[in-house]
């Protein structure tokens, strides 16, 4: 298998099934044996690399692949990283991790939250100060209390952390009724998982949401950009329908001030004074702009769903 092929890489575990159905209406097909990471796209000449997320962004920052699918806390979590390298070293913080955010997904939406027992004395991160901390985002969590203790001291970051911050890879919910932390940094979702373990939420660290990320030295940037427009197409079409009505001419205003659609609706001349109009409207908007075309005096209103768009 020709790994100079490598273009995109697609993460493991909770985003994977949601990334695959995007991968699926962008036309980017392929099939994966089992038990390879590597998978060749059969329409493009591209390969897919399947990995942690947590590694996604190390991969895409050191341009070992171009492109990358991972969670915004996992892009964030490497920047801290990248940052606290350079600050041990001696050099200034880093603004250029070597990604680029290209655009968000709209899903695996959850936030990176401070979390402490319900019944405890907690009520603030900083009474977490001087405290142990237990987490997977390490990087994350050193900046945030870094960034809280140098608030609670009138300074600025630097130094030696008051605050012990431990690296737990699993079941981070349960080191506070283990006795291991005080408090805990961890992504929340729905939140039952947090409640279900008798914690409570006191802050976020960083909302998160799977993102489409980029090298900043891409091997192929042309082939990296159709990739991006393929994959922004699918999530535009996601979030928009297409709503078409017939109207007499002299509604036609009035109904387009209600469906400007994206740049401008597409407006059809029909028999007897009439028009159809067709125009790409937000799907959680439908159902009232269906509501004020109607009272406009629209007709036979449809709406279809969009597969694609460019």
């Amino acid at each position: 298998m020709d790994l100079s092929q490598r273009t995109l890489a697609l993460c493991e575990g909770r985003l994977n099934q949601a990334t695959l159905n995007l991968l699926e209406g962008a036309d980017i097909q392929f099939r994966r044996e089992n038990r390879l990471d590597i998978a060749l796209v059969k329409n493009l000449p591209i390969a897919l690399i399947f990995l942690p997320a947590a590694d996604i962004p190390t991969f895409v920052g050191q341009g070992r692949v171009d492109l990358g699918i991972t969670g915004w806390d996992q892009v964030k979590e490497h920047d801290a990283g990248v940052n606290a390298a350079a600050a041990s070293a001696g050099a200034a913080p880093s603004q250029a991790s070597g990604t680029e955010s290209i655009m968000e997904l709209e899903f695996g939406s959850c936030k990176l939250q401070v979390q402490v027992p319900e019944k405890g004395v907690y009520a603030t991160s900083a009474d977490l100060i001087g405290r142990t901390i237990g987490t997977s985002f390490v990087n994350l969590t050193a900046e945030y209390f870094a960034q809280l203790e140098a608030q609670a001291n009138g300074s600025s970051p630097s130094g030696k952390l008051q605050t012990t911050i431990i690296e737990l890879s699993g079941s981070v919910e349960a080191a506070c009724a283990l006795g291991v932390a005080d408090g805990i940094v961890d992504l929340v979702e729905s939140g039952e998982t947090m409640r279900a373990a008798g914690l409570k939420a006191i802050d976020t660290v960083v909302e998160s949401t799977a993102v489409l990320i980029k090298s900043r030295s891409p091997s192929n940037p042309e082939l990296v950009n159709l990739i991006a427009s393929r994959i922004r197409g699918v999530i535009t079409a996601q979030r928009y329908v297409l709503c078409q009505y017939n109207i007499e001419r002299s509604g036609v205003e009035a109904a387009t001030k209600i469906t400007p659609g994206k740049r401008a609706p597409t407006i059809t001349t029909l028999d007897d004074g009439w028009v159809a109009v067709s125009s790409m409207v937000e799907k959680k908007k439908i159902a009232v702009v269906m509501d004020e075309l109607t009272r406009v005096g629209a007709h036979d209103i449809l709406v279809l769903d969009i597969h694609n768009t460019r």
